[in-house]
């Protein structure tokens, strides 16, 4: 019988080294204690906003503003590491009170900064040393309507923590109380299924492992339809209260004004992709066909459909790989990713309680940690290099840009790691000979825009949907959502596959969803990817493409990716994409 190991059993050298970013617990707190009474100092300029000292204010608000940040990142990481250990539960507990005294400390800063003469802020800052901040108040004057009183922004500060519940609620459940028991191999072997080998679980050739493993998942969501549901719905219910107080007409145009995108490209998204979905319903046919089965089921949208090539992959070939692979970015980019390797920012294997799936994370000041589940298959390579992606734009963006500008927004968080999934994909079709793998690794480049470009969109409109309909005062209950969700999966995949009632309930165990808006990213960020890579392969686009990974939040979004030779504002990224995998189709098909 598998059996996952504990946390202490796993090897130093496949854990990240987390003492980079605070040395030890006893230090965490130690600071935790200071930063409590530094909070303080940003009392001095309460009431008492002048363009003569705003610099002061800001400088300061800066340095508590990096410092919690990094104890909130240190205890959350630790928490991650193993959900079950309980002390780790309390020290992310504390920095979630951290963060919420924070925001209550810094509460009357914006109003007071938009108390002062427009004319003459904006004068300073073209100037003196608050050029700096040039990009910051800018920024702030356009959303200065939906910034409340100071003592309105003070309570919803103060309420943070609970804004926050329904999505800690359903991490908890989903980490670390989630249990989706075992299902039995070809020779009667039982296999835990976890959130870290349910993927591959779903590759295998065995179709009854496949469907079994399916099942073991979704029985145990279905379990706690209820409860998930609720959680689900009080998230939603925050996002349009926190819309409505600031003035915002819908919790979608809140979410997408943080980052100055407009509604008409997450609109477009959508209609394109619509526009598309005959190609991703002759995929499937293609998929049916050569799995050789009568009907397909969700449950075989991920097993390879060309047989007999092994690819699986150990994490020490996984890095050699993607290494080569990525060397069309230059001897810099390739140091520092060497670096990374090197350094033990990665954090390998699944254990005990580990957080699931592969996130990056960090603080300004050290470099990011990534956490992998790593299972030696195709993806987890791509997931490396995926995250690496990610890791490397936080590098670039923190050693380049100031604390202000030290971080980039969620509309282009998806692009450089779908960048280096490209670059790798095009490196392994270009040195494997053997059709067969080429016809696998075909089929893979087929399954990313699956996964990303049509999938991702899809949870995006079930997001709007919902949130819509709620904003109307049409309460959701399991039911709804699942019929929702089921006209969507008819949609997007056409009448040919089975709709089994087990996908119907897939929306509730997506952590995205309590994160509203931020799904949509990652179509538009593997159409930006795209782009970037052929500029790269082709026209000797990298300058363009480091100078992004650098830009942080310097600019807008769509300015910066405008100036690295990618509009977004357009339809043109996203189609020229999807024809890509409508190319990928008709050679698959042609094939079939």
């Amino acid at each position: 019988m598998e059996q996952l190991k504990q946390r202490s059993e796993v090897l130093e050298q496949f854990k990240w080294k987390i003492e980079d970013l605070v040395s030890s617990d006893k230090v965490w707190e130690e600071r935790f204690e200071t930063l409590k009474k530094d909070l303080k100092k940003l009392d001095t300029f309460k009431n008492n906003i002048q363009i003569n000292n705003l610099y002061d204010c800001l400088s300061l608000r800066d340095k508590i503003s990096n410092e919690t940040m990094v104890l909130y990142v240190y205890a959350n990481l630790k928490k991650n590491e193993d959900s079950t250990n309980n002390f780790y539960q309390s020290l992310a507990s504390k920095a979630d009170s951290l963060i919420s005294s924070y925001q209550g400390a810094i509460a009357f800063l914006e109003p007071e900064i938009l108390t002062l003469n427009e004319d003459e802020l904006l004068k300073a800052v073209s100037g003196t040393n608050l050029k700096l901040y040039n990009q910051y108040i800018k920024n702030l004057l356009r959303t200065k309507s939906h910034i409340l009183s100071t003592e309105k922004e003070e309570i919803l500060a103060n309420a943070y923590e609970i804004s926050q519940s329904a999505d800690n609620i359903f991490s908890m459940l989903n980490n670390a109380d989630a249990d989706f028991g075992y299902i039995k191999d070809e020779n009667g072997k039982d296999i835990k299924v976890t959130h870290g080998n349910y993927t591959m679980l779903l590759e295998n050739p065995n179709r009854n492992i496949r469907e079994q493993a399916f099942k073991a998942m979704y029985k145990f969501y279905h379990s706690l339809k209820n409860t998930i549901a609720t959680t689900y719905t009080s998230s939603v219910k925050a996002d349009i209260f926190n819309a409505k107080v600031r003035n915002y007409n819908s919790s979608i145009e809140h979410a997408l004004s943080e980052t100055n995108v407009s509604l008409d490209v997450y609109k477009n998204l959508i209609s394109t992709v619509h526009k598309f979905l005959p190609a991703l319903h002759k995929y499937i046919d293609i998929r049916k066909k050569r799995l050789g089965l009568s009907e397909i089921h969700f449950y075989d949208l991920y097993t390879p459909i060309v047989k007999d090539v092994n690819k699986k992959i150990d994490f020490e070939e996984g890095k050699k790989i993607v290494l080569e692979a990525l060397k069309p970015l230059g001897e810099d980019y390739i140091k520092n990713l060497q670096k990374a390797f090197d350094s033990r920012w990665i954090d390998v294997y699944e254990n005990v309680g580990k957080r699931s799936g592969a996130y990056v994370w960090g603080a300004y000041g050290c470099h990011p940690f990534v956490s992998l589940n790593y299972t030696d298959t195709l993806d987890d390579m791509f997931t490396l290099a995926h995250e690496m992606g990610h890791a490397m734009h936080s590098y670039y963006t923190t050693t380049t840009q100031p604390y202000i500008y030290g971080d980039y927004t969620i509309f282009l968080a998806e692009v450089a790691s779908t960048v280096n999934e490209a670059l790798l994909m095009e490196h392994l079709l270009k040195t494997t000979d053997k059709e067969e793998e080429q016809l696998y690794l075909i089929n893979h480049f087929m399954e990313q825009f699956r996964g990303t470009l049509f999938r991702q969109t899809m949870f995006a409109e079930f997001e709007m949907i919902v949130h819509e309909k709620m904003e109307n005062g049409q309460p959701q209950t399991f039911e709804s959502l699942c019929e929702i969700y089921k006209d969507l999966n008819i949609k997007y995949y056409g009448n040919d596959i089975v709709i089994d009632e087990e996908i119907t309930w897939e929306w509730a165990r997506i952590p995205h969803f309590y994160s509203a808006f931020y799904v949509y990213q990652y179509a538009t960020g593997y159409s930006c990817a795209i782009s970037f890579s052929k500029k790269i392969l082709e026209e000797n686009g990298r300058d363009d493409y480091l100078g992004f990974l650098k830009s942080g939040s310097s600019d807008y979004s769509t300015e910066i990716l405008k100036k690295a030779g990618v509009d977004m504002t357009k339809t043109e990224p996203i189609e020229n994409a999807l024809k890509v995998f409508e190319e990928l189709v008709e050679k698959m098909d042609k094939i079939s």
